[in-house]
This record gives C-alpha cells, structure tokens and sequence, in this order.
C-alpha cells in the first residue's frame, strides 16, 4: 500500500453554526484551513449589525495529507469528509482562488447605484429604494413610493435579493 503524502485541498462538513469554531479547532493543531465568510446584515428586533457568515454553510476546506483528513474526524464539530467517486473530494487550488476572488470583489463593490435595496429598521423599515449615490458611510436611496431622496447609513440597508 502506497502512502499519498501530497497536500490537497479538502472538504469537511461540519454540525450545524459550527464553522467557527471548527476552523479555530483545526489551525490549533497546525493544519490549514479556510472558512470562507462574507458580510452580511443581520436584522434584530432592535439593531442592524454587520455580521460575517460562512459562504458555504457547515463546509470548511482544508489543505493536508490524506492521512492527515482523516484524524481531522476527531475534532469536535466535524461531521464528514465530503467524498466524490469514492474518494475525498479534492478541490483544486484553482477553484479555491477563484472563490477568493470573487469575495474580495463582492466587498470592494457591496452597492451599485441603480441596485434595489430595502431599508432595515427605523420608521421607513421594509420600504425599498434605488441606490443614486454611495458615500463612505451612507447612501443616497431614491424612494419611489414617496418620490423622495433620503439618505440611510449603510449598515441599515440590504440589497432585496439579499435579505433572508
């Protein structure tokens, strides 16, 4: 039997909000991992606050040996190793940089003008506006339903196909 001592990126399914802490698990014992997060607005009866949340829910890559996976099965917090064809599924280093990319450009650009978003607390909470201008901090919505510019800080707005 042939060891494979070669380092490939692989896929953990881990419990259910568990991401976090799997990944803090993971680089303690030294071994790569990448838990892609991305921001998002998290809405609260009282509060709007920006949040990072997993891509990818209950996935994390990480980048070992084969032997290596398969003692990651022990940490507390991972379920699975993801499997194609029978084998652990290997992610190429192509597809992991791609994926890197497309994060860094999704928060160089979080809202264009022109994009539908709708406003998150306050008395205008739940109307839905045109983005004519972003500042540093706040944004310019016109507000078709009033005929209105207002203008909105930008933690407090979503764009509508984002909101969950």
């Amino acid at each position: 039997m042939m060891l494979n001592n070669t380092t490939n990126w692989y896929v953990l399914y881990t419990a259910a909000r568990a991401e976090k802490q799997v990944k803090e698990r993971i680089d303690a014992l030294g071994v790569e991992c990448w838990l892609p997060l991305h921001r998002t607005p998290r809405v609260w009866s009282d509060r709007v606050k920006m949040v990072d949340v997993p891509l990818f829910s209950s996935y994390v890559f990480v980048k070992c040996t084969d032997p290596v996976l398969r003692d990651l099965l022990r940490v507390y917090g991972v379920s699975r190793i993801i499997y194609y064809n029978g084998k652990p599924a290997i992610v190429r280093q192509k597809e992991i940089d791609a994926i890197k990319e497309f994060l860094e450009i999704a928060t160089e650009h979080p809202l264009c003008t022109g994009d539908e978003v709708e406003i998150l607390c306050g008395a205008m909470k739940h109307v839905s506006g045109k983005v004519k201008k972003v500042k540093k901090n706040h944004a310019l919505l016109f507000l078709e339903q009033l005929g209105a510019t207002v203008c909105v800080k930008l933690e407090e707005i979503a764009r509508v196909n984002r909101i969950k």
